[in-house]
């Protein structure tokens, strides 16, 4: 079975990776990988993919820092050419980037067979360029994996029953990687270990674009740093809004640049709390058994929010502060909400079983 992945960012090589790594393990499979240089980061390096045992792209299209039209319609043009020489029965996306949906709507204009991995997220905001690129690909896709009860529930409202594909539980691949990454974390230079502290990530545009929000998440991380050291790795974009912003960090948030993702998972497994608007920090607070305050109104990963190990606090001061001081989050990890680290298997297993 040849399957082409199509890959566009960072995040989506290391999820990629633990799928790629459980492919090897059946004698059944071709995988071809195709970078769409959506986000190019000079960090992704050989000395990346050997650190992260992430196989390196067969492909590197090259197209990234263009507009959403201007970088949909070439990956679309770009990725035909590779599906048209490469003849895969299946193409593999992640997600919900540019990439993911350019790959998708390739695949299916040559009638071939998509799965969507991270299929049935949703936010319920149409103004997020990511709620559109999930909804059109889990439109056009053959094979849906869901990580969540609550992803499979949402491509049932949506009628997913009328539609020619297979809805599969499959768990989270991002706990896979969590797991497997885990031994090879690597702590970051410049932490003292054994020092208590909260990890907190700022990126997302909605704070970072809003004066009155990023406000008053650095007033909140400001009073809070009085009491506990709070580690920010701090997103180059973000650095630059916060430049400009009247109200200044505290010299007591320790400012970091940003790091690799086995440094990541050091600061995530070491610190005692998450404060995050990042939607995939989330889910590895969960599963590095760390309570979550989430810096947005809405959150994909509803479930954690019900289980009480995520809170959503917004950009308020008072409600950040409160939640920091007052709020019981749940302890009881041991509740099966992704998969526990099975996903890439059942993944795996559904692609040779699949029968329609």
């Amino acid at each position: 079975m040849k399957i082409v992945t199509i890959l566009g960012a960072r995040p989506q090589f290391i999820k990629a990776g633990s799928v790629s790594r459980e492919f090897t393990k059946f004698d059944k499979f071709k995988e071809v990988i195709v970078h769409t240089g959506q986000h190019y980061d000079t960090n992704m390096s050989d000395v990346f993919f050997d650190e992260m045992k992430i196989p390196k792209p067969d492909y590197f299209l090259g197209i990234g820092g263009k507009s959403h039209g201007a970088m949909t319609g070439q990956m679309i043009e770009k990725i035909e050419e590779v599906l048209l020489s490469e003849k895969p029965d299946w193409v593999l996306v992640y997600g919900d980037t540019n990439s993911t949906l350019a790959g998708a709507i390739a695949a299916s204009k040559l009638h071939i067979k998509v799965a969507h991995i991270e299929a049935g997220l949703r936010s319920f905001n149409m103004r997020m360029p990511e709620e559109v690129n999930r909804i059109l690909t889990d439109r056009i896709s053959s094979i849906l994996f869901c990580p969540t009860q609550t992803a499979v529930d949402n491509l049932q409202s949506e009628g997913v029953d009328k539609w020619n594909t297979q809805i599969e539980l499959s768990g989270d691949v991002m706990q896979d990687g969590a797991i497997f990454y885990r031994g090879l974390a690597k702590k970051p230079s410049g932490i003292v270990a054994g020092n208590e502290f909260i990890l907190s990530t700022i990126h997302r545009a909605e704070n970072t674009d809003s004066e009155e929000r990023l406000t008053g998440i650095v007033e909140s991380l400001n009073e809070i740093a009085e009491q506990v050291e709070v580690i920010l790795p701090l997103h180059p974009r973000t650095k630059i809004k916060l430049e400009s912003l009247p109200v200044k960090l505290s010299s007591k948030v320790k400012l970091i640049d940003p790091v690799g993702y086995l440094n990541m998972v050091w600061l995530i497994d070491n610190c005692k709390l998450v404060m995050t608007d990042s939607g995939g920090l989330q889910k590895e607070a969960f599963f590095f058994e760390k309570p979550c305050i989430t810096l947005r109104d809405e959150t994909e990963w509803v479930e954690l929010v019900e289980h009480n190990f995520n809170t959503l606090v917004g950009a308020n001061k008072a409600a950040i502060i409160s939640t920091f001081k007052g709020h019981v989050f749940s302890n009881n990890f041991s509740i099966d909400l992704y998969g526990k680290g099975l996903a890439s298997n059942n993944i795996a297993n559904a692609l040779l079983n699949y029968e329609k």
